[in-house]
This record gives C-alpha cells, structure tokens and sequence, in this order.
C-alpha cells in the first residue's frame, strides 16, 4: 500500500512537519510506504482553466509542463492521499491550492458536459494540518472545501486531522500530538 503525501508547509522544521513525523512513523509500522513531495520546492504553476485536461478521457493530459506531471503520477500510483498543509487564512498554502486545482481538473473528467472518468476514484483521502486556531474553528473552511473536493473527485474522505499552535515562544509538538497523528494514521487504514 502506497501513501503519497503533498506537503504544501514553506518551513522544512515547522509544525505541519512535526506532525507528520509520527503520522508517518505509524503508516510504515503498518506496511504502508510514504512519499512525500514538498510544493513549495516544485515549480507548480496555477491551472489556467483551458480544459485541455479534457479532451483525453483515460489520461490526465495537462498542457502546462512542469513539476505537476509528477505530482499527477504519484496521486494516481498510490492508495492513500494526504494534503499536508498550516491553515493561513483558514485555507491550505497557495502551492497548495494550485495543486489541488489542477489535480481536480486533469483527473475528473466531467468538465465539458461529458461524464467521463474519475481518475481518482475510490482513493482514500485525508489532511493533517496545523493552525494557530483551535482546530474545529481554525479547519472549518478547509474541511468544508475538501468534503465538496473529495465528493467531486470520487475519493474516500476520511477528514482532516489539526492541531493548534500556540504561538513561537511555546514548544509544539507534544507526546500528545504525535498519539492523534498516530491514531489518525491507523483510523484512515481502518477505513
């Protein structure tokens, strides 16, 4: 079993790092390998919205060339997809966005009256992020964007795990913490 990761956080050493270390931890103890791509390291640009994405029904075809290619074959190779990212603004980071818009478009097929295939079909789908919000407050849009998202894209939400940040002059990463990412990672393999 494959997970592939999108990590959309700029700081290499940040909180949505720290969380993802025990998350990660508990997936390979359970047999699942995991990549993860850092976007901010990836020339990705926003989707244009020319829907030459749609004129192939079987294959992503995007006419923008850059690192997305990769991305793509990466979303379509795995059995598990995580969005990684620190909520600013209550959404994901802005190479974030451009990643999953133009996964969406290039993978659902449905975009000119057609009712062609979801390339992600089936996929089970989840975020993990950090905010200086209390979670439920600080995820609410971001859930609420990625239900709509994983409904469209034919993939299985199992929901968004957050935690809070307390400020910089307060360490983050708690053995509590690294339990909810660890139970996290066992909740989307049981489902």
């Amino acid at each position: 079993m494959k997970c592939y990761i999108l990590m959309g956080s700029p700081r290499k050493n940040g909180n949505t790092a720290a969380l993802l270390e025990p998350f990660i931890d508990e997936m390979e103890k359970n047999g699942v390998s995991c990549e993860t791509d850092w976007l901010y390291d990836m020339d990705i640009k926003g989707c244009v919205a020319c829907l030459h994405c749609q004129h192939n029904m079987n294959e992503p075809d995007c006419a923008l060339k850059d690192d997305m290619q990769s991305v793509i074959k990466k979303a379509l190779e795995c059995d598990i997809l995580i969005y990684a990212t620190p909520i600013y603004s209550w959404y994901c980071t802005a190479p974030m966005k451009a990643a999953m818009d133009r996964l969406i478009y290039c993978c659902n097929k449905t975009y000119m009256g057609q009712n062609g295939p979801r390339l992600l079909e089936g996929k089970k789908f989840a975020s993990i992020t950090s905010s200086g919000y209390r979670p439920e407050k600080g995820n609410s849009v971001w859930n609420m964007g990625l239900t709509n998202y994983s409904k469209h894209g034919g993939m299985n939400y199992i929901g968004v795990e957050g935690e809070k940040d307390h400020g910089y002059d307060h360490e983050f990463m708690s053995e509590e913490k690294a339990e909810h990412m660890r139970l996290f990672a066992r909740e989307i393999l049981s489902k």
